[in-house]
């Protein structure tokens, strides 16, 4: 049942979180001012119930299935990064917000090919 509420918030988290990110890449950063910590709140939740989900399912191994899962979480954990890095430095945002679209498109994709190595 914690697997399903996790796998539920991770879904709908990083769906928020990726597509506000593609939206501010594709629109200039128009109103970043209102969903940079809503943004980050969704990273978190899709970080952490995403690293529960992986501690629950992928304990104990390292196969190539795990393998392309870590990349896909590493490109999201530096995404994560560099968001949180310009919601302080406000000049940096939109350029935050470009990266950071790519390399949750590349997590996603991790995401999907896993289950297929």
């Amino acid at each position: 049942m914690l697997f399903i509420i996790a796998l539920s918030l991770h879904v709908l988290a990083a769906t928020f979180w990726a597509g506000s990110s593609f939206a501010l890449a594709r629109t200039g950063g128009l109103g970043i001012e209102q969903l940079r910590w809503p943004q980050l709140g969704a990273a978190l939740v899709a970080i952490l119930s995403g690293g529960y989900m992986g501690h629950l399912m992928h304990a104990g191994g390292f196969t190539r299935m795990q393998q392309v899962l870590i990349a896909g979480a590493a490109c999201a954990l530096v995404a994560a990064a560099i968001q949180a890095v310009a919601a302080v430095r406000p000049s940096l945002a939109l350029t935050a917000q470009r990266f950071a679209a790519g390399l949750l498109a590349l997590a996603a994709v991790c995401m999907v090919v896993a289950h297929h190595v």
